[in-house]
């Protein structure tokens, strides 16, 4: 039986069994959170437990190594919908030891694209087109620096309230154990009342 197939037969007994009803919620984060982490499997149930957060209670963001490469890219734009439309008044970048994304290996990478069958007419039509897939493929030299440089981004980020903390966290993917590296209330300007 495939992915799919095991997928799909879970689900209707989930429907079915109307197990869905512990999970409802609404669309807006209950504590006010937008995170911001990586899509390392060993965080997807860890991180929500070791941050207290349950169905509803947050905006989880996850990509590779919980990096924003483009101010003006898709993670931000998420980032600003959920403080402007969904009510999120805190962002949360939260890092891990461990990333994969601190060892990547851009050449290493399109060795295996081109393994993969991608033709490297491909390659050099994205290259032509300006797009420069080893500096794209890059990740970071370690974990702190990519949380620090995701953390800076968001909050010098021109369409960011200078009043939305931004905080950078540091998650220990065995243990659960969560190390601050930005306390972003220590970097709030409080919107004067005058």
């Amino acid at each position: 039986m495939n992915s799919i197939t095991t997928i799909m037969q879970h689900n209707q007994e989930f429907v079915t069994s109307k197990e869905y009803e512990a999970y409802l919620s609404s669309p807006f984060p209950e504590k006010k959170l937008v995170i911001l982490t990586c899509m390392d499997t060993r965080l997807t149930e860890l991180l929500p437990k070791a941050m207290n957060i349950r169905n509803g209670d947050a905006k989880i963001l996850k990509n590779a190594g919980a990096i924003i490469s483009q101010p003006f890219g898709s993670v931000m734009r998420s980032i600003l919908v959920a403080i402007y439309e969904l009510k999120a008044e805190e962002v949360i970048v939260v890092g891990h030891h461990g990333c994969g994304m601190a060892s990547l290996n851009s050449d290493h990478m399109i060795e295996k694209i081109h393994e993969r069958g991608i033709a490297p007419e491909v390659l050099t039509t994205l290259e032509n087109s300006g797009i420069k897939l080893k500096r794209w493929l890059q990740g970071f030299d370690n974990e702190k620096e990519g949380v620090m440089r995701s953390v800076d981004i968001i909050k010098n980020h021109p369409l960011l309230p200078a009043s939305v903390p931004v905080h950078g966290m540091i998650i220990d993917p065995a243990t659960g154990q969560l190390e601050l590296l930005v306390n972003g209330y220590d970097q709030v300007e409080v919107p004067s009342n005058s």
